[in-house]
Parts: structure tokens; C-alpha cells; sequence
């Protein structure tokens, strides 16, 4: 997930950097100019929602997994103390 973190930093970074040069060597007029970083600035942030919602799916994904594996072990870890309860039960019965 930190990976995914810096992508979302150097795509800013690079945004933010790109919008500095475009305004120094724009050809455009002011009004031209001001629609375009509104359009850059909209794609931005669905960009960023788009990376929001897979971080999210990504994270509810690991959960799941998680869950999952811990969710057998406990039940791995239950049948091992049973069957050990029940060798205990036996043994002790024979003793007698």
C-alpha cells in the first residue's frame, strides 16, 4: 500500500510541476489558460478517487484474507485441543 501511496505523491508532484511550465510557456490566452487547469484539476481528482477506491478494495481484500486464515487456524488450533482432550479422557480411563 505504500507504493501506491508514493504513486499518488509523484502524480501530484509531476501535476503540480507540469501546471508551473505550462502557465511559463503557455500560449494560450488567460481564459484558455484558466480552462484548462480546471479540466487538469477534474481529472486529477478522479484520478485520485480512482486510486482512493483501489487502495480501499485492495485493503478490504488483505481483510478478508486475514480473516480468512486466522478463521482456520482457530479452527485447526480447536480440533487439535479436542482430539487432545479426548487422548487425555481415554488414557485416564485406562488408568482406572
Amino acid at each position: 500500500m505504500q507504493d501506491i501511496g508514493a504513486e499518488v505523491r509523484y502524480f501530484c508532484l509531476g501535476m503540480g510541476i507540469g501546471a508551473v511550465v505550462s502557465l511559463l510557456v503557455a500560449p494560450r490566452s488567460g481564459h484558455e489558460t484558466r480552462e484548462f487547469l480546471v479540466q487538469k484539476a477534474n481529472e486529477s481528482k478522479e484520478y485520485a478517487q480512482r486510486k482512493g477506491r483501489e487502495m480501499r478494495d485492495r485493503a478490504e481484500d488483505l481483510a478478508d484474507r486475514g480473516r480468512n486464515a486466522v478463521a482456520q487456524q482457530a479452527e485447526a488450533i480447536s480440533g487439535a485441543f479436542d482430539a487432545g482432550r479426548k487422548a487425555y479422557q481415554c488414557e485416564k480411563s485406562k488408568a482406572l
